[in-house]
Formats: structure tokens, C-alpha cells, sequence
């Protein structure tokens, strides 16, 4: 007989609100900082992160502040995926071409399969390896933190993954113009290389426009679209984990994956007004940013040094995997 799961009941405010203020407050100083400092490269999200885990490794942390900070890593992460819905459309997939939808498509497939196989070659325990997987083939960090809901890493994996995704793809960011530039790659099968290999949105905006206009719009169209295949990824790897889970030991069904897709196809049919469409995007790019303020407030730094650095080598078969393939496929569709 199928058990049924029932919701916990919501937490009461004032059990929240403490961990909640905290993290609130480094997503603003974090979303602060990077204006500040305007370096592409360096996203709030990554910067929230940064400042968490200074804050739990100097103050550290009471137990009043943990429902908030458990509230933020669940609830409030779950609400940034779902309205990142809102950044895709089905009719910008499109116009990326069968073609170009396959490279993207074989190249997320196969980035996944074989840094997972990479990394129990090197060692590196499993739940990381799927993390530097995700962040790898689909959107760095955002990825990480995602498909965390249903890989259950402990939070030290999560920001070693984080990292390494940030490092390899901001020297991606740098060496893919200077690499097209020597080799004379045209505007769209740049734009699609770019979109099809770097890890961060805001890494491909960057490498993309500094080849023009555009190859900087087709290569942000492309990475959208690879974007847009988180959810199956999620979904796929939520429902291996309940055929090998038995009884109530089951993990539950990813929902808010399905609100994601329920989002897009609304921002097909039927996109807000472009200034509601704005407020959106900040307010998902804050929302994971308070999330990752959270993920650093339950990340002890021992346990991080403890990793060693084969998951750091596994970050860079996975970035030079990932580049190399997705090139050598643009060539093919050329």
C-alpha cells in the first residue's frame, strides 16, 4: 500500500524571522557589493555565498537563527526556481534551431554522464560528483543549488561544487573571445558554443556580446534554452532515487519543478509587461541569491579543506569536457 506524505505545518514567523533577517541582510549586501564592484564574473549569488560562510567560520551561528536558515535553503530557494520560468519562453528555444537545440541537448547529456563516471575514476564521493555535474552542463550554480533538492549533499559539497563551477567558467568567460577571435568563428556558431558551454548566464552574456551584438543575443538565446533543461534533469534524477529508495525512506516528488515548467509556458502565452517582467527577474536573482546566503551560513570550512582537490580536478575535466565537445559540434551543424 502506497503511503501518503503529509506537509509539515508551516513554522511559526517568530521562529523564523531571526535566520530569515540574517539572510535577507547578506543577500542585500552581497547584491550591493557586486554593483559596487561591477565585476561580471563575480555574481551575487557567488558573493552571498562568500559571505555566509565568513560569517558561520568567524561569529558562527545560535540555534535561534536555524528555522530561518532552513526556511531560506528550502522554501525560499524552491520560489527562485520556479519564477526563473520566467527568464524562458518556448518560442526562444525555437529559434535556436533543431540543430542547435541537439548540441545543446548531447552536450548537457553527455557533460553529466561522463563527469559522474570522472569522478568515480578520481574518487570524489558521489553526491559532489553529481553537483559538479549539474553546475558543469546546465547553469552553475543555479544548477547546483537545484538539483541539491534532490541529491541531499551535505552543505560543504554544495559550496565546494558552487566554487568550482565559478572558477572554470569565469576562465572560460575570458578565453572563449580571445579563442574565436584567433580562429575567425563566426557570430552564431560563437554565440552557440558560448551558450552551449559556459557555465553562468551572466558568464555567456559576458563571452558572448564581447564578440557583438550578435553573437552576444544568440548566445544568451542558447543558454536559456539549456537552462530550460534543468527540470527534466531534476526530474529525472528525483525519480531514479524513488525506485531505489523503499518505503518511507522515498524522497518526495520535486513539485516545484513542475511549477518551473508551468511558469515558462505561461511566459510563452502570455509574457507580463516588460517593467512587471523586470521586477521579476530581480526579485528571482534575489531570492537565490538569499538562498546561497543561507547555503554559507551552514557551511563549516574544515569540512570544505577536507574535500582535497580531486574534486577541483574534476571541475576542470568537466569544463574542458564540456568546451571541447560542445566546439567540436558547433563545427559539425556549422
Amino acid at each position: 500500500m502506497t503511503s501518503v506524505v503529509l506537509p509539515r505545518p508551516a513554522l511559526p514567523l517568530r521562529l523564523v524571522a531571526p535566520g530569515l533577517a540574517l539572510c535577507l541582510a547578506l543577500a542585500l549586501l552581497a547584491m550591493g557589493g557586486q554593483a559596487v564592484l561591477g565585476i561580471a564574473a563575480l555574481s551575487p549569488l557567488v558573493l552571498a555565498l562568500i559571505l555566509g560562510v565568513v560569517w558561520r567560520n568567524t561569529v558562527g551561528t545560535i540555534a535561534v537563527l536555524q528555522p530561518g536558515i532552513a526556511f531560506s535553503l528550502k522554501r525560499v530557494l524552491r520560489a527562485g526556481v520556479v519564477l526563473l520560468g520566467f527568464q524562458l519562453t518556448l518560442t526562444q528555444a525555437a529559434s535556436v534551431g533543431v540543430s542547435g537545440l541537439a548540441v545543446i541537448a548531447v552536450t548537457l547529456v553527455a557533460t553529466f554522464t561522463v563527469t559522474k563516471l570522472l569522478g568515480r575514476l578520481l574518487g570524489v564521493p558521489a553526491p559532489l560528483a553529481e553537483l559538479i555535474a549539474a553546475g558543469s552542463s546546465i547553469c552553475g550554480a543555479s544548477a547546483v543549488i537545484a538539483v541539491n533538492t534532490v541529491t541531499n549533499a551535505d552543505d560543504e559539497d554544495v559550496a565546494y561544487a558552487i566554487a568550482c563551477v565559478t572558477v572554470f567558467g569565469t576562465l572560460a568567460m575570458l578565453g572563449a573571445p580571445m579563442l574565436a577571435a584567433a580562429i575567425d568563428l563566426g557570430p552564431r556558431a560563437y554565440g552557440l558554443w558560448t551558450g552551449a558551454s559556459i557555465h553562468e548566464v551572466a558568464q555567456v552574456v559576458g563571452a558572448a556580446f564581447a564578440r557583438g551584438e550578435e553573437a552576444g543575443h544568440f548566445g544568451t538565446i542558447a543558454k536559456l534554452s539549456r537552462v530550460m533543461l534543468l527540470a527534466p534533469l531534476i526530474l529525472t534524477l528525483g525519480a531514479l532515487r524513488r525506485e531505489r529508495a523503499e518505503g518511507a525512506a522515498r524522497p518526495p516528488l520535486p513539485w516545484f519543478v513542475f511549477g518551473f515548467i508551468a511558469v515558462v509556458l505561461l511566459n510563452t502565452v502570455l509574457p507580463p509587461a516588460p517593467a512587471l517582467h523586470a521586477a521579476i527577474a530581480r526579485g528571482t536573482a534575489f531570492l537565490l541569491t538569499v538562498a546561497l546566503a543561507a547555503m554559507g551560513l551552514e557551511t563549516d570550512i574544515r569540512r570544505l579543506k577536507a574535500r582535497g582537490l580531486r574534486p577541483l580536478a574534476l571541475g576542470a575535466m568537466a569544463a574542458v569536457f564540456i568546451s571541447g565537445l560542445a566546439f567540436a559540434l558547433v563545427q559539425l551543424v556549422a
